[in-house]
Formats: C-alpha cells, sequence, structure tokens
C-alpha cells in the first residue's frame, strides 16, 4: 500500500476510535487489505451540498466519525453566523444507518450549544426543507443518497431560507470541514428534541392552498403509487387525500421501507425498471396513472397507459395546467414568473412566455431554483414565482418548500389528470395538444464515461477544453449559430464548466461533467419542424448526439 495510505490507516487505530470498529479493521488488513484502498486513499470530500459515499470504515467512506467531523466543521459555521439561538432540523431516509448517522449528527450539534430538532421517522426531503423555515431553523441536515445504490448513504445541508446551501455559506462550511482533522476535535452531548407526524400536518394546510381545482378531486381517477420502498410513504396518502384523491392503491412489493430496495433494482424513478412492477399493475388494473417516488421523496415518475413520461414531459404538462387553469380563473398573476435549469427543454420557456410568463435559466441544481425564489421575494416590485423544473424529475409548485417536492407536485399531477379525464382526454393527448401549438421538442441525455482515476479525469478536462478552443461550427450538418460558455460566468450566473450550442430551429446541445461521477454529460433537444412526424424529429436527435460523439472521437 502506498505509504499515505498506511500512515491513514494507522492513525484510526492509534487514534479515538471506537474498539469494535479497530477490531473489525485489524481483520481487514490480515484477510482483505486491497479492500482498505479506497476506503483511506483520502477523505470523503465535502461539497458545495454536503457530502455522499460508500458507507463503511475509512476515511473516504460514510461512518459515524465521517458523520460527526462534517457536522463538528457544520456547527462551527453556524456559531459563527450573528445572532443567539441558533436551531437545525435533521431529517433522514430509509438507508441502514440513516438513522444512526441523523443521531451522531444531532449529538454533534447538541454538544456544540445548538438546538436540534431531530425527526422521529423517516422523513421525505421536501418535508425537511419545509421544517426548516417553519422552525426558523438556522440550518437543516437530511441524511439520504437520493436514488443511489444500497451501499450509499449522503448528507445534505440546508441553510435557513430552506434551499440547500449557496454561496456564500457553502464556501464557509466547507472551509471549516476542512479544520477538522481528526474525531477529537468534535464536541458531543446526547440532548435533542424530537418533532413527530404534527410537522405532517402543517406541511399539508400550506399544501392544502395549493390547490387551483378542488371540484375535480369528484372525477373517479384511480391512482397506483410506488414509494420505491422510501420514505414517500409517509405524506403521499395524506397528501392526495387532502386534495380529495382517495382511489389510491400501492405496488405492494415496494411499498416496505427496506433499504436494501430490494424489488426496485434502481430506486430511480428515471429509469423504466424501477417502475415495471408498478407499470404491470396500472395494466392488469386499468388504471388512469402511476405515480413513483425516489426515496427521499424529492422526484417523481409517472406512467399512463400506454405511455412513460420523461421528465422534461412532466415539467411541461404541469406547467401548461398551471398557467391554462390560472388564466380561465383569471388568477395569472402579471408578474407571474417560472424557472428552470439550462438543461431542461426550451418548450418549457415557450409555454411560460405564451402565458406572459417570465422565465429565466440557473444552473442545473434545484438549489438555485430555491435561491431564486428567495432573490425574488427580497426584490421590491419583483416578479412572483409559480413553477420551477429540472428535466431531472424534480419539481417545485408554489413556495412553502424550497427544494424539489415529489409530494405537491403528485398533487398537481392526479389534478391535472382528473381534468384531462373529465374532458374525455388522457395526458398524452394533452401533450399532443401541447406539440401542436408550440411545435414537438424531443430531449435525450448522453453519459460519456471515462474512468475513475485521474486519467479519467484529465481526459473530461481535456475534452472540454478542446472544444473551448475550437468549438464546432457545425453538428450533424447543422449550423451552430451560438456557442455558449459558461466557465467565467454567464448571462448574470455563478462560473461553471458547461458549454451550450444553439442551432438556427431553435434545438441545443449541453455539455457539463457530472459533479459526483467521471462522466460528462450531454443533453440533446430537437425542435420539430411544421408537419414532421415524431419519429423523424427522433431520427434527427439521434444523428445530432451520434455526428457530436464522432465529432469529439468518443468510442466509449
Amino acid at each position: 500500500m502506498p505509504k499515505n495510505i498506511d500512515e491513514r490507516i494507522q492513525s484510526w487505530l492509534n487514534g479515538p476510535f471506537d474498539p469494535e470498529m479497530k477490531a473489525e479493521l485489524r481483520r481487514l488488513l490480515e484477510v482483505d487489505p486491497k479492500s482498505l484502498q479506497d476506503a483511506f486513499f483520502k477523505d470523503l470530500s465535502f461539497g458545495t451540498g454536503g457530502m455522499r459515499g460508500v458507507m463503511g470504515i475509512g476515511t473516504n467512506r460514510m461512518n459515524i466519525y465521517t458523520i460527526r467531523m462534517a457536522t463538528q466543521g457544520l456547527a462551527n459555521t453556524i456559531k459563527n453566523q450573528a445572532g443567539e439561538g441558533h436551531r437545525v432540523f435533521i431529517g433522514y431516509d430509509v438507508r441502514h444507518h440513516s438513522r444512526e448517522f441523523a443521531e451522531e449528527a444531532a449529538k454533534v450539534l447538541s454538544g456544540n450549544g445548538i438546538e436540534v430538532l431531530l425527526s422521529k421517522d423517516i422523513c421525505p426531503t421536501p418535508l425537511v426543507s419545509f421544517a426548516c423555515r417553519h422552525f426558523s431553523c438556522t440550518a437543516a441536515i437530511m441524511i439520504t443518497a437520493s436514488h443511489n445504490p444500497p451501499q450509499y448513504n449522503g448528507y445534505k445541508v440546508y441553510w435557513s431560507d430552506g434551499c440547500q446551501v449557496v454561496p456564500p455559506h457553502d464556501a464557509e462550511i466547507m472551509e471549516e470541514v476542512k479544520k477538522i482533522k481528526s474525531p477529537s476535535q468534535v464536541v458531543l452531548r446526547d440532548t435533542y428534541e424530537e418533532v413527530g407526524s404534527e410537522i405532517d400536518d402543517i406541511y399539508l394546510i400550506q399544501l392544502k392552498k395549493l390547490q387551483m381545482l378542488p371540484e375535480m378531486a369528484n372525477v373517479p381517477l384511480n391512482i397506483i403509487y410506488t414509494n420505491l420502498h422510501g420514505t414517500g410513504i409517509r405524506l403521499m396518502p395524506k397528501a392526495l387525500k387532502a386534495w380529495g384523491y382517495t382511489h389510491l392503491h400501492f405496488v405492494e412489493k415496494q411499498k416496505s421501507l427496506d433499504g436494501n430496495f430490494p424489488n426496485a433494482p434502481s430506486p430511480n424513478p428515471e429509469e423504466e425498471k424501477a417502475l415495471q412492477l408498478g407499470t404491470d399493475q396500472l395494466i392488469r388494473e386499468k388504471a388512469d396513472l402511476l405515480i413513483a417516488t425516489d426515496p427521499d421523496a424529492d422526484r417523481i415518475g409517472l406512467v399512463v397507459p400506454n405511455m412513460r413520461f420523461n421528465g422534461n414531459q412532466i415539467a411541461c404538462l404541469c406547467l401548461h395546467h398551471i398557467c391554462k387553469t390560472l388564466q380561465e380563473k383569471g388568477e395569472f398573476p402579471e408578474n407571474a414568473a417560472f424557472i428552470k435549469s439550462i438543461v431542461t427543454t426550451e418548450l418549457f420557456r415557450k409555454i411560460a412566455e405564451h402565458f406572459k410568463g417570465k422565465c429565466i435559466d440557473v444552473l442545473t441544481g434545484f438549489k438555485y431554483i430555491g435561491e431564486q425564489i428567495g432573490i425574488w421575494e427580497k426584490a421590491f416590485d419583483s416578479y412572483q414565482y409559480l413553477f420551477g423544473a429540472e428535466e431531472s424529475y424534480g419539481y417545485l409548485f408554489g413556495t412553502f418548500v424550497r427544494d424539489k417536492d415529489a409530494i405537491s407536485t403528485a398533487c398537481l399531477i392526479a389534478e391535472m389528470a382528473a381534468s384531462a379525464k373529465k374532458a374525455g382526454k388522457t395526458l398524452i393527448d394533452i401533450l399532443h395538444e401541447i406539440y401542436n401549438h408550440f411545435g414537438i421538442h424531443l430531449q435525450s441525455l448522453t453519459n460519456l464515461a471515462f474512468s475513475d482515476s485521474q486519467a479519467g479525469m484529465d481526459q473530461m478536462n481535456h475534452l472540454m477544453q478542446t472544444l473551448r478552443n475550437n468549438p464546432p461550427q457545425e453538428i450533424g450538418g447543422q449550423e451552430v449559430t451560438l456557442t455558449e460558455d459558461f466557465l467565467s460566468g454567464l448571462n448574470n450566473l455563478p462560473p461553471s464548466d458547461v458549454l451550450r450550442f444553439w442551432f438556427k430551429d431553435g434545438s441545443k446541445l449541453v455539455m457539463r461533467p457530472s459533479g459526483t461521477e467521471p462522466k460528462v454529460k450531454i443533453y440533446a433537444e430537437v425542435v420539430g419542424i411544421k408537419g414532421e412526424t415524431e419519429e423523424k424529429v427522433n431520427a434527427r436527435l439521434k444523428n445530432l448526439v451520434d455526428s457530436f460523439k464522432d465529432r469529439i472521437g468518443y468510442r466509449g
């Protein structure tokens, strides 16, 4: 083993760690020393939103010691803020050790004189965002790894506005976490208050205020719901019932709270295989729609008979329903505003602007949508936020939550499905009506995979730099009319390693390295011309992506 790894292991054997952990570490050194390479080759990085990684022993693993040290850094940041009486809300998902990690974080905060409100039960991410603001907290923590495989867990940090930390607080927290080199720097005290289901009722009161067409609850709508073994089961049935949608059935095999996700091969509502059991039940029971939420219930998938909608399509359906409904009721605000990420479909913008709403782009990451809501609220005579979306199945209707919220989105989807059914239509019909009016917009996401090594990182950086120095003039026979480089900041957005290429017909291609994995993501969108079929548009989309991969010499 490299010397630095040996030293890291020895520091754990000699340091203030529990005897059981040390015994297991000695055992691994004897029987499987190679397994410790990745576990100790670096410190688990604490990034702008927190940290995520495999659970286990080691400096590069999620365990009680990395949790404690990260929380000590957060505690120091909170204590540096002005004022007294700081408070933090902590929630957690169904994953292995999530409750334990939440309790460890609570002990550290309490040891530093910070009041702690710990969720008594598993807690959806949007409820953490809501509770943070409701209890006037300085910060909040959510223990979750979202839709990652079972061996992962994570630690997300929210600030007082209820959205994930953004500058300057993210940099401040990261700097303080870096200063914590040993568990001996951590202060612990086992004192905290638990918060039960009373917060659910307060959330549901706010959710009820968003309902636009309560009469649609009279439409017999049969809904299948799967929580993919996750936290959504805590709030989803209550939320739909609050809006009057009571014909709810569950995918029983995926209902149990189980961090192994036994009947969800990948607990991700973006993936067809995760929704297969629910789709089969949808067809078998002749239901109207299947709704799926990921393990922390911030993202949502949607299936109706004969179609599984992608994230962009869900965004546009929801947006169109909100705008059309408010306009017909005479309640569409003059200063209405909508937010999407730079990689989300341009159809979203067309719909918003058709209804005379303002639409702005933000960087990828829902925290930027939450941040923009706060900016508008503080500005005099500014815009009124109504809805925001990311193509990665994240949406937010209203402002009482400041992160993507699959619970409120499910209620919105139920309302628009009931409205369509009352008119003798399906959501597929509504989508085609949108396409007929604004043009067909089809998208794809392609991942260019690289090795998880320094060489792989160098390849990714070289690819991005090559395209910056020599941007393509045409791709797939289409002229590139505009190249946008976000690295130095663009359109009043923070700097980001993103390139966006525009074409004459309004089509676009966006490239950005993943923030968590060794891959570059290519988001492509092609806009159909009048009279063009979806098949032809899809063929052009495929040609655009294939031509671009040829252009950059990618053979993966």
